[in-house]
């Protein structure tokens, strides 16, 4: 045993690499190259299940603010990407090796340019400073290096199944300190750039607005992994207490950054599907679906899921792939730990399809038992599943096929026809409060929610004449 912790520690030591921000030395077990095929793994999956807003402008605009702050890092010869998600959560995210992820829910509330800035460099700060790479390799350490051959390897997938957890890579929990450290570069990054970065504060304090309001959407909320913006706020005061340049010299971008959030979908986009109660419609693919009464129902990017009250049971609804519904079944049937019984080739409302029931088990080793019909629409081939414990399933069987018999064509013209909400840009010729604003201008969404947008805390606060208000129609 001694021998073997030895070992263990000259590996470790052996690993050590030098951070690009810090110029430390600092555990490392995964490589440069592995670190980017990682990250670029995971932004695919990111692009495939969670979808970019289709606006090939804003992305153009995005990218080149992040790529040109990212170029002037410590990284500069990382393959940096930026993409705008189509997605409502007010977020931002980073994966390992240069992929950064902006969501349209975050820029429907930013005021300006430089606002912008200062996110991106956050994002950019976490690759540049390596924090997911030092997350990763400190689990691995934690796992008692058991795993430190397999990442000293090759093999990018078998590092530990850290590459093959995909999204999961977008949930690291980094620490306040990682967190402090990429304030500070974003800060830093951005003042480089000539951004006036007091935006900053305002970004902080509109994360703050939003996390009281307990505004969301479908990934993880900000500031589920970021500090509190109070402290934020504080900490960006000191920053700003250092700045010996002029700030009122530096940029914010405010008209450029409006121009091109206007008409920016606000909220759930319906025309990705939406619920009337538990019938689910999805305008564009033209299909509907009634879940069990009771269950708790979401609109995922890459499924749309119900859960029993009792957290036993779920059903979904997906598009696994291209295959006809019996290869698609097959394929299911054939992954590794499935069993399948009772295959049926019969059709669902008069649609093609092919179904079994199912027993798996989990990694850690639960029994599942369910049902699963692959069935064929309008050229998609949709996979309709349901399971539960093994004890529990029964119950919810009925419910489950009930579920999968409501798979119809939508036709209800007013369901079809359902549009999203945006945000529209109006000039203001005059000082008026949110209030005022909205009364002239009205919003489909609350006023306080208009006060937001608009880069306030109430409907009593003014808006300045000659600026651009925002309201959601």
């Amino acid at each position: 045993m001694t021998r073997f912790v030895a070992a263990a520690v000259l590996v470790v030591v052996a690993a050590c690499a030098t951070n690009p921000v810090t110029g430390k030395k600092e555990l490392s077990l995964i490589s440069e190259s592995q670190e980017v095929e990682m990250g670029q793994q995971a932004a695919v999956e990111v692009r495939q299940t969670s979808g970019l807003v289709p606006d090939s402008a804003l992305q153009a605009y995005v990218r080149g603010i992040g790529l040109r702050i990212a170029k002037a890092s410590e990284r500069p010869n990382l393959p940096w990407s930026f993409d705008v998600v189509d997605d409502p959560a007010v977020n931002a995210f980073a994966l390992p090796g240069g992929s950064i992820f902006i969501t349209r829910g975050i820029l429907s509330y930013m005021q300006n340019e430089a606002e912008l800035a200062t996110v991106l460099g956050h994002e950019i700060g976490h690759v540049t400073a390596k924090h997911s790479v030092h997350q990763m390799s400190r689990a691995q350490v934690a796992q008692g290096l058991l795993g430190v051959g397999s990442i000293l390897s090759n093999d990018v997938a078998a590092v530990a199944g850290i590459a093959s957890q995909g999204l999961g890579l977008l949930f690291l929990k980094y620490s306040r300190d990682n967190e402090t450290q990429a304030d500070d570069l974003g800060f830093r990054y951005s003042l480089a750039d000539g951004y006036d970065v007091r935006a900053m504060r305002s970004m902080f304090e509109m994360l703050g607005r939003i996390s009281a309001s307990g505004g969301g959407g479908r990934l993880p909320q900000w500031l589920a992994t970021h500090p509190d913006p109070g402290d934020r706020i504080a900490r960006t005061d000191q920053r700003l207490a250092t700045v010996t340049a002029d700030l009122n010299k530096m940029r914010t971008n405010r008209d450029p950054f409006v121009r091109r959030v206007d008409g920016i979908v606000f909220g759930d986009n319906p025309r990705q599907g939406f619920f009337e109660g538990q019938r689910f419609n999805h305008p564009d693919l033209a299909f509907r679906l009634d879940f069990p009464a009771g269950w708790k129902t979401q609109n995922q990017p890459s499924a749309v899921v119900a859960v029993s009250p009792a957290q036993d049971g779920m059903v979904a609804v997906s598009v696994p792939g291209a295959e006809a519904p019996d290869q698609a079944l097959a394929k299911f049937l054939g992954q590794q730990g499935v069993q399948g019984t009772n295959q049926s080739t019969a059709s669902v409302n008069g649609f093609p399809a092919a179904a079994a029931d199912f027993q798996a088990q989990t990694q850690d080793g639960q029994a599942l038992v369910g049902r699963v019909v692959f069935l064929s629409y309008g050229g998609t081939t949709y996979r309709l599943i349901g399971y539960g414990a093994a004890a529990a399933f029964a119950s919810h069987r009925a419910a489950v096929l009930q579920t999968f018999q409501s798979f119809g064509r939508l036709t209800d013209p007013a369901a079809l026809a359902k549009q999203p909400m945006r945000v529209r840009m109006v000039r203001l010729a005059r000082d008026m409060s949110v209030d005022d604003f909205n009364r002239q201008y009205p919003s489909v969404v609350p006023v306080a929610t208009v006060a937001y947008i608009n880069g306030v805390g109430a409907a009593t606060d003014l808006l300045k004449g000659g600026s651009w208000a925002r309201r959601v129609q």
